[in-house]
């Protein structure tokens, strides 16, 4: 008895499960698994995860839309990142920024100069200039300049701002797209066959390749924009900050709104893990404890769970509560409570009722009836504990169906539209047309993550599996 209960100890259990190579992989990615869910709840609090997820374009803005994971870069082209400059810091390298008062006139002269060096092999997503204005009746005049590296200076336009908080973007204004395409035929000695982009135009070499967008290749050096602007008032001033958009962003790139994929992918951990084990625990134990009662009492007690386990089994189970989150728009919580109560007279129920009939018939057990034990002490104390350990494995296995259950559901539209899951990631390529548009790594890096989870508590339940069955054991 004693050895026996050394073995299914936790301390026993561990050091069986170490002999096994599907134990030791299991394992390995469990731990990974938690360690980034420690990491992520203590750098990303939740409240915060939440406020960057539901913030969309806003909160992330200065971020390139739908870019490529920054390490795509070492796997072929230098595709560029992303080029900040701003002259609240100015004197920094690559910025400058000067004021001169005219006081007799009551007016500023601007220059701003933003300078960087360009060596990547794929032109820049998008260009923005943010401004920050302060004038009290007349509102700043300003010019904005493009000079590439071979010289060449562009006009790009002339910019009044209307409000203390504005967005140019470069990439759809038109008068920047008329400038640049008369620049483009003025290098080409005629029309273009098919006229570049604003970015393209920007940063394209200065030859026979400008004449499409099929050919067009980036010209590397150092590029510079400048802001010559007029300003009136004493009290008036402008500051500018050029994003000059990448197309590669941190470890998972980025969404359709910006959003770094990287929050969504961490936090999608701890929530599939709690999802995944809460769902499997607590179905399983209430499962263990109705059999139970069913398999040592009978009559009809037996009976009367043994309908209701029937009439569960044979609900469709998905379709049903594909209804329940048609209708009623679910958080994740109130989500898995649905699932609980859907599944808690499951199968499982008949199978462990058959274990329950067949120990109780042990002599012990009737031993225990004779000196007087209750049902309460015989159920907890005697049944219970022997047939734990045969259910243990199908616990841990069955975490990953739970874990894929609300991606499918996130997918179909009815997950929690705000938690920032795998199954959220999922659903929102699948929208944003990601294979379609080769945003391959849109879906592949939640679905690795998905199947990472899968593969943990898969080798380990069928070591546990191995450990519980003698007949499983390897020689």
């Amino acid at each position: 008895m004693e050895n026996a209960a050394a073995e299914y100890s936790i301390k026993g259990i561990l050091k069986q499960l170490l002999t096994y190579k599907s134990g030791v992989f299991g394992i390995s990615l469990l731990v990974l698994l938690i360690l980034i869910s420690v990491y992520t709840m203590i750098t990303i609090p939740y409240s915060t995860a939440i406020e960057l997820w539901r913030g969309g374009e806003n909160v992330w803005i200065e971020n390139p839309r739908n870019a490529q994971p920054t390490w795509i870069r070492y796997l072929g082209k230098n595709l560029p990142e992303t080029i900040k400059r701003d002259s609240t810091q100015a004197g920094r390298v690559g910025t400058i920024k000067v004021l001169t008062p005219i006081p007799e006139r009551n007016m500023k002269l601007l220059h701003i100069s933003f300078s960087f060096d360009y060596e990547y092999d794929d032109f820049p997503s998008e260009i923005n200039i943010f401004f920050t204005s302060k004038y009290n009746t007349s509102a700043p005049l300003l010019r904005i300049y493009w000079i590439k590296p071979s010289g060449t200076k562009i006009n790009l336009m002339t910019y009044i701002p209307r409000s203390q908080e504005e967005r140019l973007s470069l990439s759809i204004n038109p008068t920047v797209s008329n400038r640049l395409y008369a620049y483009t035929v003025n290098v080409l000695g005629g029309e273009p066959q098919v006229p570049l982009l604003v970015e393209q135009a920007m940063f394209a070499m200065e030859d026979e390749t400008m004449n499409s967008t099929l050919t067009a290749t980036p010209m590397k050096g150092k590029y510079e924009l400048i802001i010559e602007g007029t300003l009136y008032g004493e009290d008036s001033d402008v500051d500018a900050k050029l994003i000059v958009y990448g197309k590669v962003y941190g470890l998972a790139g980025t969404d359709h709104l910006r959003r770094d994929l990287t929050v969504a992918l961490l936090w999608g951990t701890p929530i599939a893990l709690s999802f995944g084990l809460t769902a499997s625990l607590t179905i399983s134990l209430l499962q263990l404890l109705i059999a139970t009662i069913s398999g040592y009492y009978g009559g009809k007690v037996d009976s009367a769970i043994q309908r209701l386990t029937e009439g569960y089994m044979i609900l469709p189970f998905l379709p049903f509560l594909i209804l329940i989150a048609t209708f009623y728009r679910l958080d994740i919580w109130i989500l898995l409570l649905v699932i609980i109560v859907l599944s808690v007279f499951g199968g499982g129920v008949k199978s462990t009722r058959a274990l329950v009939m067949q120990i109780k018939e042990y002599p012990y057990i009737e031993a225990a009836k004779a000196y007087g034990a209750s049902s309460k002490r015989i159920i907890l104390l005697y049944i219970i504990p022997k047939i734990l350990p045969p259910i243990v494995p199908g616990l841990i296995g069955s975490v990953p169906g739970y874990v894929f259950l609300e991606a499918a559901l996130s997918l179909l539209g009815l997950g929690d539209p705000y938690l920032p899951s795998w199954g959220k990631i999922i659903e929102d390529s699948y929208a944003g047309g990601a294979l379609y548009k080769g945003h391959y790594y849109w879906v592949l890096e939640p679905a690795s993550m998905l199947i990472l989870t899968a593969l943990a508590f898969s080798f380990l339940g069928f070591a546990l599996d191995k450990i519980v069955n003698p007949k499983l054991r390897e020689v």
